[in-house]
């Protein structure tokens, strides 16, 4: 079978609902019951969710899991060039056939009912995860928590809540006591939770919710705690001392991303040796990767290149806080964002570390914001900024003026997917 007959069916998926989304349950138990219940036959489940880092966090949680020899299946989202990236079976990819098989079956017992193209994919991919086994699943939430779609497990091994900062507002609250109230309905009777660095607002509606449920917490600054010491990660819980190679995955956030895997990995028995294992083999695209090799590298050789998909203000901080740590370098952003985020609190972090921005509109998407926009957004935050018809055309007009630039493609996942395209 060829790749065009997933994007095929996939594509009748997105017909089934006239909104993106639309954040209920009843539709995913519906179809869950239509094909037996396939969320009561998984392996046992770590579900994560939060603004920042779940991606990351579960990256080295499989790295983890994995570097003890064990297997586990990944569900991710959104994907950045091709579906299939969204669901890892006993660590790889799934495969076009079965994939295929699963949609197809997945809209047949559907039928003609409505249901959002992320609910009906998540479904597949359980489906999926029940029928291949594995020692381990990794479920990350794609928006909030309560009413998730991967939020139908009634008793996970354990639940991990990272960061949660302001993002999605329209759908999860204009608070952070509101949206940490969203991702906290992930939290399940009994079943202990990894809370990551928390604002104290956050933190609070947490622990009550915890305190509910009788779900015993390991919150960061209380029961674990990581930090950098003399180019080494350390990690403390009542265990004892890890002293550990910093993260493979750059950035100073991922110290305390790598400290909430840690402390899953250490909670549920697992070795030092897998420890070692979750912060030095985890690879994890378009969060701060460095492009060495493919079409863009090639046509900029003499340019340090970087993709990052933060999107929302404590993204932007964080990827402020990495330029600043760089030797020092003409640093260029090409910035491609959506409609729907805080543009301005996104790059109000990251005028102070760079010296220019070209902004491009996201190709193909319906939300994308304008690169006119956006170029406008960067000089009302102190930016010098101009606009590209393309990603090409705004590398090569860099790297005409500056060859040896520093250059970070960022601002959305879908942005991100479509430079790692035009890459190869």
């Amino acid at each position: 079978m060829t790749a065009a007959t997933s994007d095929a069916l996939l594509a009748r998926m997105m017909q089934l609902h006239p909104k993106v989304i639309d954040l209920v349950l009843d539709r995913v138990w519906r179809l869950l019951a239509a094909l037996d219940h396939p969320e009561e036959k998984l392996p046992p489940v770590i579900h994560l969710a939060g603004t920042n880092g779940k991606g990351s966090t579960q990256a080295m949680l499989r790295a983890g899991i994995e570097g003890a020899g064990k297997t586990t299946h990944a569900y991710t989202s959104p994907h950045l060039v091709r579906f299939h990236e969204r669901i890892r079976l006993a660590g790889t990819l799934i495969p076009e056939d079965e994939l295929t098989v699963i949609l197809d079956e997945c809209l047949a017992a559907n039928g003609p009912e409505a249901i959002t193209y992320f609910e009906i994919t998540t479904v597949a991919a359980l489906l999926a995860f029940a029928r291949t086994p594995a020692d381990w699943c990794l479920l990350e939430t794609g928006l909030g928590g309560r009413l998730d779609a991967t939020n139908v497990v009634a008793q996970p091994a354990m639940t991990i809540i990272t960061p949660i900062s302001l993002d999605h507002e329209a759908f999860l609250g204009d608070t952070l006591a509101r949206i940490a109230a969203e991702k906290a309905g992930i939290l399940k009777r009994g079943v202990p939770c990894v809370v990551g660095p928390q604002p104290e607002e956050a933190l609070e509606v947490i622990e009550a919710r915890a305190a509910a449920l009788g779900a015993p917490l390991l919150a960061y600054g209380q029961h674990w705690h990581a930090w950098e010491e003399r180019g080494r990660l350390i990690f403390q819980d009542e265990n004892g001392l890890l002293d550990l190679p910093l993260p493979a995955l750059p950035g100073a956030h991922q110290i305390q991303n790598a400290g909430a895997a840690l402390a899953a990995l250490r909670y549920l028995g697992f070795d030092e040796a897998a420890c070692e294992a979750a912060v030095t083999c985890a690879t994890w695209s378009a969060r701060l990767q460095r492009l060495t090799t493919g079409t863009l590298a090639e046509a900029a050789p003499e340019a340090e290149i970087w993709l990052d998909g933060g999107h929302n203000p404590a993204a932007g901080e964080a990827l402020a806080d990495f330029l600043s740590s760089r030797p020092a370098r003409p640093t260029h952003l090409i910035c491609g964002m959506l409609n729907t985020k805080d543009a301005s609190g996104y790059l109000g972090p990251l005028a102070a570390c760079t010296d220019g921005l070209t902004a491009v509109t996201i190709a193909g998407a319906d939300a994308a914001l304008p690169a006119d926009t956006l170029a406008q957004t960067a000089r009302d935050c102190g930016m010098q900024a101009q606009t590209a018809p393309s990603i090409e055309a705004a590398l090569a007009a860099i790297v005409a003026e500056t060859p040896q630039a520093r250059v970070m493609f960022c601002g959305s996942l879908y942005f991100a997917g479509d430079v790692l395209r035009i890459n190869g």
